[in-house]
């Protein structure tokens, strides 16, 4: 791969001696990309921007936080009232909190509609999976720093379930809480790991990266690149796209940022952390919902406890199987042996993947309710179906199921379709 030639004489001896802009000019703009990318391709790089974003408007807001359970929840309001700007960096920090996890689980069920984690992408997949793990921790902690009441008893609530763990439990939320009770050395904790956890989430997203390089995105056929006939250079051609794309988040983003603000958070936590006061519903971040519907669908009475009941509580199977269902997907690539990555071409997976899609918003309406009356019952339903998707459905799938024929080539689809409709428009034409 030879350097390019630059005109700069500048770049060219900056170049000369440490070659970013030779990396740049083979990973950003020569990066050969396959030519029949849609627009589900564009969340990868949106989640990249929002990321950034978030960083900015975070290590701003951290200029002016003061994490003390005294302070914390009037520092948050002084950067709302005093700080200049301060109302719209937060604002931009928390519906940009959202906004990361709509892109990114839009961007995971891309990947699975596409069959982006099969081989060789494997290890790709996986630490996008690592990467939403690291979200889900970041966010959680920084959802106790304005010390809220919903901030207080989320915490203490989520903190809890570590003491299901047999041997060790207790001694895990002491670790968390820095004494025997959420209170100021556990904001102190939760405020330097929120601050740190970002950038290890960068260091995990630049090998993201590199392990996508390394054998090139995946496509909405699920085939193999051919050639040259079957690529584009990234610039221009999916630059201009994501631009497009980024242009059109951006007006949907500032528009919750403006007019709607509050709306994916919880009043509550609009009240100042009291102990001594329980809200009547303690509910996570909507983004956590499903996960929360799983935590409760295990109970003492539950059937899907029924089997492992002599092996453990109720509690600590709700609390591994709300781990699982993230878990789970660690080990996607290993469940699903079909060698037809996409789902055009696997008829009775896109139905299944479907009703998967379908049962994650289920999962999300039970968590946001109470747990009581029907909304029990959907909830397991709903938990037992999730895992049986991947543990039961999957490899069954992977052995019986009758794919359609996949193209020669990604050029295939649009020339051969283009042909055969152009020849059978000729005979009617002379008629």
């Amino acid at each position: 791969m030879s350097a390019p030639e630059f005109k700069n004489p500048i770049v060219r001896w900056i170049d000369y001696r440490l070659p970013v802009f030779t990396f740049m000019q083979h990973e950003l703009h020569e990066y050969p990309t396959p030519k029949n990318l849609n627009y589900w391709w564009n969340f990868g790089s949106l989640a990249g921007i929002v990321l950034v974003i978030m960083i900015t408007t975070g290590i701003v807001l951290a200029m002016h936080y003061t994490p003390h359970t005294a302070f914390a929840f009037d520092s948050v309001e002084r950067i709302m009232r005093d700080v200049n700007y301060g109302w719209l960096i937060r604002y931009v920090h928390m519906n940009g909190g959202s906004a990361f996890f709509i892109v990114v689980y839009i961007h995971i069920f891309r990947g699975m509609y596409f069959g982006s984690y099969k081989s060789p992408r494997e290890l790709l997949w996986i630490l996008g999976v690592v990467i939403l793990f690291i979200m889900m921790a970041t966010a959680f902690l920084g959802y106790v720093l304005p010390w809220g009441q919903m901030s207080f008893w989320g915490a203490t609530v989520i903190t809890n379930l570590f003491s299901a763990i047999p041997l060790v439990g207790d001694w895990i939320v002491t670790l968390l809480w820095g004494g025997f009770s959420v209170d100021n050395p556990t904001l102190n904790r939760f405020f330097s790991l929120h601050y740190l956890m970002p950038f290890v989430l960068v260091g995990i997203i630049v090998l993201h990266i590199v392990a996508l390089h390394q054998h090139g995105s995946s496509n909405p056929i699920g085939i193999d690149t051919k050639g040259p006939q079957d690529q584009l250079p990234f610039h221009p051609y999916y630059t201009v796209k994501d631009l497009y794309g980024l242009g059109v988040f951006l007006v949907l983003f500032f528009f919750f940022v403006f007019f709607a603000p509050n709306f994916f958070g919880e009043p509550d936590n609009y009240i100042e952390a009291n102990p001594l006061q329980t809200p009547p519903h303690i509910v996570p971040e909507w983004y956590f919902l499903p996960f929360y519907a799983i935590l409760r669908a295990f109970t003492a009475d539950a059937f899907i406890y029924w089997p492992i009941s002599w092996l453990m509580s109720a509690k600590l199977a709700g609390v591994l199987a709300m781990f699982a269902a993230t878990m789970v997907l660690f080990v996607l690539p290993w469940l699903d042996w079909s060698p037809v990555r996409s789902a055009r071409y696997r008829p009775l997976y896109r139905q299944f993947f479907w009703l998967l899609f379908i049962d994650c918003f289920v999962l999300g309406w039970v968590g946001a309710n109470p747990p009581e009356g029907h909304f029990v019952i959907i909830g397991q339903v709903a938990t037992a179906y999730y895992f049986g998707h991947f543990i039961v459905i999957l490899p069954l799938l992977s052995m019986f199921e009758k794919t359609r024929p996949l193209p020669t080539s990604i050029s295939e689809p649009v020339l051969g379709g283009g042909a055969a409709a152009g020849a059978a428009a000729i005979p009617r034409e002379k008629a």
